[in-house]
């Protein structure tokens, strides 16, 4: 463990105990003052934010691994993100340091403390980097092996490649939005299977999947793949995802390159970067892999994080949320660094603020299923809600909410929530 995760670490700033921002945690985001003003870097601590342009300003963050550089006066972490790992290593120690309750640089400086520190009830959160370029994998073998069953029975539920590599497509980064955003209901052609031709209309069987993504940072050169070994030494830092997912379009139009007008409608992200760093004291194995992976595939140690997940659904007649799902991270089969050495091994480029994502993350058990489709089994068992409302698919009004947090002794390093509502 090191000095940033230690578990006795206290800020001078008022954290709860089920906070999901200690001083163990310093996520990274980009917000804007309601009262106005450019956009802003900071990190999270309690309820405030810690305004990093001003303190990059103040000197109190001349970094050697940023090499005189101002990256957290830009309007997004693309610029830190390259920096790569000492630089990320170096700011969050020297961030800790200004917010120790020990520290008196920072705590017993009114004026400077009063001008750095915002509360987040005064901020808009914003999209945290630039995303080039978008990829969702499809890494839980629960979730692949239950779509699977319904699609083609359970002797043939997982593809002949699926145990061999981490399957993925490319998503589109335009629509990729920020936690709040509405989206509206996708239309697209659908086809009922006793018709004998498609119609167009507003998708009806419109649904959440429950994953987490990861920011890449200084990336690679065309034609150099990125070892194994190595995967990590990119990967900046981790956000809830909900990739919305039109299941009635998409099973019309998959056939045969994949999901298209079902999947590119929206992708809701939270606003948090938890860094990878914040995250080791929770390190956990994955699934054992069987088959073993081919060579450029097999990392040794543990490659997972014990990130406990849930997601809610809040109809619009309900007067609050509804749990449906409780899943975790450490249920993908295929880890972070198998998709990132899968993905640039035959030399494609990855550049800062590249987002790739896990896929729908499901359990081994019914109500930790992480996708409607799974939950409601293909419309045969519909979800009760509290309300005597029932759901197979995701109605007009409905909010979903998704939160996932590490649980240690006394804190948690949490990465907020990831909320979107559907419109007509």
């Amino acid at each position: 463990m090191n000095s940033t995760t230690d578990s006795a670490l206290r800020s001078f700033v008022p954290v709860a105990a089920e906070s999901h921002f200690p001083i163990q945690n310093l996520p990274y985001g980009v917000f804007r003052r309601r009262s106005g003003g450019p956009e802003t870097i900071g990190v999270a601590i309690g309820d405030f934010l810690l305004d990093l342009a001003l303190l990059e300003e103040q000197n109190l963050l001349s970094l050697p691994g940023l090499r005189g550089r101002e990256v957290f006066s830009e309007p997004t972490l693309n610029a830190f993100m390259a920096a790569g790992r000492n630089a990320w290593t170096e700011a969050r120690a020297a961030v800790s340091r200004l917010l120790r309750h020990d520290e008196p640089m920072l705590r017993d400086n009114k004026p400077l403390r009063e001008r750095a520190l915002v509360l987040m009830a005064d901020v808009e959160m914003l999209l945290p980097a630039a995303i080039c370029d978008y990829i969702d994998f499809y890494s839980s073998k629960e979730h692949a092996s239950n779509v699977g069953t319904m699609l083609r029975g359970a002797d043939k539920a997982l593809t002949p490649n699926w145990l061999h590599l981490p399957v993925a497509y490319h998503g589109r980064a335009s629509s990729v939005v920020v936690s709040g955003t509405n989206l509206r209901r996708p239309l697209g052609q659908t086809k009922a299977d006793d018709a004998e031709l498609p119609t167009f209309g507003p998708s009806r069987n419109l649904d959440f999947e429950l994953e987490m993504g990861f920011f890449i940072g200084p990336g690679n050169e065309l034609g150099e793949p990125i070892p194994i070994q190595r995967a990590e030494e990119h990967i900046f830092g981790l956000v809830l995802v909900n990739d919305w997912s039109a299941r009635d379009i998409q099973k019309w139009e998959y056939v045969p390159l994949g999901p298209f007008l079902a999947k590119n409608f929206g992708t809701s992200i939270s606003p948090w970067v938890v860094p990878l760093e914040a995250l080791e004291p929770f390190r956990v194995s994955g699934p054992p892999q069987d088959p073993k992976p081919l060579p450029y595939l097999q990392v040794a140690g543990a490659g997972s994080f014990d990130i406990q997940l849930e997601v809610t659904l809040q109809g619009a007649k309900m007067d609050r949320p509804h749990r449906v799902c409780a899943s975790n991270f450490k249920h993908l089969y295929w880890s972070m660094a198998q998709q990132l050495a899968h993905h640039t091994v035959n030399g494609c480029n990855l550049r800062p603020g590249d987002l790739l994502a896990s896929g729908t993350i499901s359990g081994p058990t019914p109500d930790s299923y992480g996708s409607m489709l799974e939950l409601a089994w293909k419309g045969t068992n519909p979800l009760s809600l509290p309300n005597g409302e029932m759901r197979v698919f995701l109605q007009d009004g409905d909010r979903v909410t998704m939160t996932g947090w590490c649980q240690a002794p006394g804190y948690r390093v949490g990465f907020g929530e990831v909320t979107g509502r559907i419109v007509p």
